[in-house]
């Protein structure tokens, strides 16, 4: 009794000791695994889908990043494309918050301590309950990614003749844009609908919703009555609202002078408004959803417009959105610090609110630390051999490893051909950085070493040289 007891009651007990972040790594770890046995069996894909080819594809759904080793249409079934749907909303409606709602079934009892620290794991302010929280985000995404359906189904894939086949893909494509995921049905992602302005409005209207935040969503419905006055909004959701709107007008503006001029680039012989369309389109996907509808390689971009490809893919979306990178009220809290540093100041001031010393010290600690994970999963990718062999290219140049390394980390997905030619160890490197891009450093850090008690000694200033 007491043999078989003792390991029972050790697992118990370190199951109850888990930290929320050490819980969520434990079970996002375990639910890639359950869903790599699942998308291997023979009911959801063909003899070509291993259980390799099926560890990638679900890292890829439940870090809700796109990239892929596989071709969604051939080598999944239709049990196995809802199955692949089934993770991407997993993954993308919260696996913090669900992770989170779990955990108090495991731990049991939930003191302030602990409801403080599960609010952190969901970005959320205060010691707001859980069961709110969760419910919320499930009730926004269903709502949205529904309407989006429709349209999709009634006035988008037109083309498509078998009605239940286009609902699927309406549905299908609308789960992966709001949960900012990038998987598409076909090989060539959306490239054939480049010229439908329906499909490409539906799909980035859905990643820019998925992409700010259930919270925003919820401060703009409550405050509905009154958003003449956006004063009323809380000063995160202006932040995040403001910046969304900058970095997709940066974004189209940049790639439209980048590629505009590049010789034999994707949009020099566009018309005016299919080039606005590409780049508009381009802008908002490369902030994590990983939608494309122009070819992406090298021979079709130019290194000026892949380069911003990349600053737009590290910003990322917004806290508590589906998508992943730094965030962009972590930028915004970057420009704010350089700004009243250049004007003399000594505290960060944006929209006339002071912003905590704690909070730009975090902001700072998320790109410093982001930039040398991104560095060296890039270092990584170019030790020994990178190709599997089998393609005609053997060797692939920095800019693309940077830019797939950055990709897979910011849970984006845009790929330049270089995914599916790398061997295990490159797919390795990337399968890591997608999941601790969706985890978040901060929480992987966390997870890892846990939390330390703030030191009560005091050590004396002393000025350096900047």
């Amino acid at each position: 009794m007491s043999l078989t007891s003792t390991p029972w009651n050790a697992l118990k007990t370190w199951r109850q000791r888990l930290t929320v972040p050490q819980f969520t790594v434990v079970t996002g770890a375990l639910v890639i695994a359950v869903g790599t046995v699942l998308l291997a069996s023979p009911l959801c894909s063909t003899d070509d889908v291993g259980l390799w080819q099926a560890l990638f594809t679900v890292t890829s759904a439940i870090t809700v990043t796109g990239l892929s080793i596989i071709d969604v249409s051939r080598d999944l079934t239709p049990l196995g494309q809802l199955t692949l749907a089934g993770l991407i909303i997993t993954g993308g409606l919260g696996l913090m918050a669900i992770t989170t709602f779990l955990q108090g079934f495991v731990q049991g009892n939930s003191g302030l301590r602990q409801r403080l620290d599960k609010g952190r794991a969901l970005d959320e302010f205060g010691v707001g309950g859980i069961g709110p929280t969760f419910n919320s985000i499930l009730i926004t995404g269903f709502c949205v990614m529904g309407i989006g359906t429709v349209v999709l189904y009634a006035f988008g894939f037109t083309d498509i003749a078998n009605p239940l086949e286009r609902f699927w893909a309406s549905l299908f494509h609308c789960i992966s844009a709001y949960n900012n995921a990038g998987f598409g049905l076909w090989g060539d992602n959306l490239v054939r609908y480049r010229d439908n302005p329906v499909v490409n409005g539906v799909i980035a209207s859905m990643i820019v919703v998925g992409g700010i935040g259930w919270r925003v969503i919820n401060d703009l419905w409550t405050n509905r009555a009154r958003l003449q006055g956006l004063r009323r909004l809380s000063l995160h959701t202006r932040l995040v609202l403001r910046s969304t709107a900058l970095l997709i007008v940066f974004g189209a503006l940049g790639l439209m002078f980048t590629e505009q001029f590049a010789a034999g680039g994707v949009i020099e012989n566009l018309q005016w408004w299919q080039d606005i369309q590409v780049t508009l389109f381009q802008s908002i996907s490369a902030r994590t959803a990983g939608f494309n509808t122009v070819p992406l390689s090298i021979k079709t971009f130019s290194d000026a417009g892949l380069l911003l490809l990349i600053v737009l893919m590290f910003i990322g979306a917004s806290p508590g959105g589906t998508g992943g990178g730094i965030k962009t009220t972590t930028f915004a809290t970057l420009m704010g610090a350089t700004r009243s540093t250049l004007q003399g100041r000594e505290e960060v001031v944006i929209h006339r609110r002071q912003i905590p010393d704690t909070v730009v010290l975090r902001a700072v600690g998320v790109v410093m630390a982001s930039a040398i994970f991104v560095i060296l999963m890039a270092l990584l990718l170019g030790i020994g051999p990178t190709t599997s062999g089998e393609p005609t290219r053997t060797t692939f140049n920095f800019l693309e490893k940077l830019f797939t390394c950055m990709s897979a980390f910011g849970t984006v997905g845009l790929d330049l051909g270089v995914t599916a030619q790398l061997n295990r160890w490159g797919q390795l490197v990337l399968m890591v950085g997608m999941f601790v891009g969706r985890l978040g450093i901060l929480l992987l850090l966390s997870a890892i070493y846990g939390s330390r008690p703030q030191p009560r000694v005091g050590y004396p200033r002393e000025e350096i040289y900047i």
